[in-house]
């Protein structure tokens, strides 16, 4: 059976600063997301994951390629009734919970805002009633709605930001490395309410990280970007236990190992941008397992499919 395509990623270029100071910081990212699955991109700090993410919700404009939501270019510019459908159905979950809350704003007002823009005809008995709802579903107490953001502690608040996001009733959030500011004891809560909900509300994901371990646990698929592409995408395990590209097997040996003798005797790789040699043949999107693409040439392809 044929599975829904919710989101496709063509050709995306997203280009940062004016004149001679430009930076392509996304270069022809391609990639599908089915609906009802979650996934991740993983990549190290600056690898252009996050700006992905903002391209997708329009907060930063994509320079070249498309964006189809629905089988609906939604990057550039588009109508007011598409530009109201997808504020309503793609939601972000950001990855700093303090900096992404309004501070003088009370939590009633900061689920509820979007809701206010959106359905602007809605009575203050459904939305006291929405937003109570919304904080129950998330695990805090509905009194919580009367407080400010810097009463609450950062899984609290996270948990707030995922309410802004599910009270719209989504179908597709992009999740914006949203535990790394937290607490280790406070992550795996996140994590499980964040799977709750999608078994829940069918709810989508993208998930983006730097941490495969964590990767492993919420993704069904996994797309790895550094500089700006993505060098390999495959599904989870698949790419976990088979990692072809070197950029993926140094992530993967950088996962700490919790047995102190286990990690001291692990050997850890350094990938090195420079090895490809691309002067002959230039890198091409490669099936080299089923479902499993690496950005190879043909001499690299034959190369690490015999190690």
């Amino acid at each position: 059976m044929e599975r829904e395509v919710l989101l496709e990623v063509k050709d995306l270029d997203v280009i940062y600063g004016e004149r001679k100071k430009k930076y392509k910081a996304v270069k022809k990212v391609n990639f599908k997301i089915y609906k009802g699955e979650t996934f991740g991109l993983v990549g190290e700090s600056g690898s252009g994951k996050t700006t992905i993410g903002r391209a997708i919700m329009r907060i930063v404009p994509s320079a070249g390629g498309e964006i189809l939501y629905k089988g609906d270019k939604i990057n550039g510019r588009i109508s007011p009734e598409l530009d109201r459908k997808v504020i309503k159905e793609i939601q972000m979950i950001f990855q700093d919970p303090q900096a992404s809350l309004n501070e003088r704003a009370k939590v009633d007002y900061i689920i509820s805002e979007g809701l206010m823009n959106i359905e602007k005809g809605i009575s203050e008995e459904e939305r006291k009633a929405r937003v109570e709802q919304a904080i129950l579903d998330v695990g805090l107490l509905p009194e919580f709605s009367s407080r400010f953001p810097h009463e609450f502690s950062g899984g609290q608040r996270q948990r707030i930001g995922i309410a802004r996001a599910l009270i719209m009733n989504p179908e597709f959030i992009i999740a914006d490395e949203p535990i790394s500011a937290l607490d280790v004891s406070v992550r795996a809560q996140v994590l499980n309410l964040l799977s709750d909900m999608q078994k829940k509300r069918q709810i989508t994901y993208l998930f983006i990280a730097h941490d495969l371990s964590v990767m492993r646990f919420i993704t069904d698929r996994i797309g790895v970007i550094h500089k700006g592409r993505i060098v390999e995408m495959a599904e989870t395990e698949e790419l976990i236990t088979h990692a072809i590209h070197p950029y993926t097997r140094a992530l993967l040996s950088a996962i700490p190992m919790p047995d102190p003798r286990h990690e001291r005797k692990k050997k850890l790789l350094v990938y090195d941008p420079d090895c490809h040699d691309y002067a002959r043949e230039e890198p091409a999107w490669m099936e080299l397992r089923e479902g499993h693409f690496v950005l190879a040439n043909t001499k690299e392809a034959d190369e690490w499919m015999k190690e």
